[in-house]
C-alpha cells in the first residue's frame, strides 16, 4: 500500500511540475525582444527564472565564462548550435552598461552649506 502511495504521490509532483513549467513557459518573459529571444526562453528559462539572465550583464565572454560554469557545476546540457545564437542575444542585449556618475542636481535641490548658504 505504501509503495503505491509513494507512486500516486511522485506521479501527481510529475503531473504538477509540468503544469507549472508550462505555465512558466507561457507567462510573458522579461528579456529584451529581438533575434534569439525565443532560443534564450527555451534553453534558459528551462531551469531559472528569465528574470535571473535579465538582471545580469556581461561581455560575450562573461557569458561563456557563466555557461560553462552552469554546465561544470550544475549539469547545463551542451547548447551545441544553440550557443552561438544564445551568445549573440545576450552580448546584444544584456552587455555590460556605460556607468558614469549622475547629472549634477539643479541649484534649487543642493542642499545649505553650513553657513546657511546656498552652493
Amino acid at each position: 500500500m505504501r509503495g503505491r502511495l509513494s507512486a500516486l504521490v511522485m506521479i501527481l509532483g510529475g503531473v504538477a511540475f509540468l503544469f507549472g513549467a508550462a505555465d512558466a513557459m507561457s507567462a510573458e518573459s522579461p528579456l529584451i525582444d529581438g533575434e534569439g529571444v525565443q532560443i534564450v526562453n527555451a534553453q534558459c528559462g528551462v531551469c531559472h527564472s528569465l528574470a535571473l539572465v535579465a538582471q545580469n550583464r556581461a561581455d560575450r565572454a562573461g557569458w561563456r565564462a557563466l555557461i560553462r560554469w552552469m554546465q561544470d557545476k550544475h549539469g547545463l546540457w551542451p547548447l551545441g548550435e544553440f550557443e552561438a545564437p544564445i551568445l549573440d542575444y545576450l552580448e546584444t542585449h544584456y552587455a555590460p552598461a556605460a556607468v558614469g556618475r549622475r547629472r549634477p542636481l539643479a541649484p534649487a535641490l543642493m542642499p545649505e552649506l553650513s553657513t546657511g548658504e546656498k552652493r
